[in-house]
């Protein structure tokens, strides 16, 4: 099952020539969820082939460029005669802010927005993964990080074991892996746990939005996939970060660290770094040893299954 995260807007604060702001398109197996909508978001989408034909956008936060897309988007998706409803998710805070994007000039909208406002910890739960809220340290404003949480797998199933024990190919090996004993024709019963290995953990894909580094991310993101996180500065602006509520990328390598994940995708960079952010990776490799992206605006990073 595919899951990639496709980067749509990778600057802070304001575009540049070379990245729009913030804006993360995150799709599983054909079902596209959207983290953040900065100005633009949607020409961004249809640059980079991402689906309008989504049902969910959470919100970070509320700072204008995280969020001002919105109101382009859900016109867009009106005159292309959008019906079905769009859930948007957000802070303590959302319904005011996100009612005023739907009543600006909306005259025409042809579908409802359904506005739900989370707290951090709770669950949005799917029928086999689950977005989960956490919260974040940015200046004073109600943040929200997000993990993508998938369901546990079944274990291997051994053909060759079942083939050795005389257990018939067919819906009996089904029954097996979904967990049920069976007893074969000559009356061996045979457990799960004879052919079925030990269950695999889904994937975890972890993204911040705007945040000082905190511990409260090291714990969401722990033993993560894939950690999207902010890196608006280098370290020759560590003072700037801690006034603005954001990050370094050396600081973004070590929360990685910390959190044990594989691999780190960086984001959000300020407009001094607009054309190349190379230097910003070497700053969180110095701290981190897992794979590190340097991310750019339409950029796909798949997170694969772990063996």
């Amino acid at each position: 099952m595919s899951l990639a995260v496709r980067l749509l807007g990778t600057s802070a604060s304001r575009p540049t020539v070379e990245r729009n702001v913030a804006s993360i398109a995150l799709v599983r197996e054909g079902e596209t969820l959207l983290f953040d909508c900065g100005e633009g978001t949607q020409r961004q989408m249809m640059r980079y082939g991402v689906s309008f034909a989504f049902g969910d956008l959470f919100f970070t936060h509320f700072h204008a460029d995280h969020g001002i897309g919105l109101i382009a988007l859900i016109r867009t998706m009106a005159l292309q005669g959008r019906t079905e409803p769009l859930r948007l998710w957000g802070p303590r805070g959302a319904t005011r802010m996100l009612k005023r994007a739907e009543d600006f000039g909306m005259d025409r909208l042809t579908f409802s927005l359904d506005i739900a406002e989370l707290e951090p910890g709770q669950r949005v739960e799917r029928a086999d993964y689950a977005i989960v809220s956490f919260a974040v340290d940015h200046r004073g404003a109600r943040a929200l990080g997000y993990v993508l949480e998938e369901q546990e797998r079944k274990g291997r199933f051994n053909p060759e074991l079942a083939r050795e024990l005389g257990v018939p190919e067919g819906p009996l090996w089904g029954q097996i892996h979904r967990g049920r004993a069976v007893t074969l024709d000559d009356g061996r019963v045979i457990e799960p746990s004879v052919l079925v290995g030990a269950p695999r953990p889904g994937r975890r894909v972890v993204i911040t939005g705007d945040t000082r580094p905190c511990a409260a991310t090291i714990e969401a993101a722990r033993g993560a996939d894939l950690l999207v996180h902010e890196a608006t500065f280098g370290l020759e602006e560590a003072d700037r970060a801690v006034e603005t509520g954001h990050s370094t990328a050396h600081e973004a390598g070590i929360v990685a660290r910390d959190a044990g994940v594989d691999a780190l995708l960086l984001t959000h960079f300020s407009a001094r770094y607009s054309r190349d952010a190379t230097e910003l990776g070497k700053e969180a490799r110095e701290c981190f040893g897992g794979t590190v992206y340097v991310g750019r605006d339409g950029m796909e990073v798949e997170v694969p299954y772990r063996a």
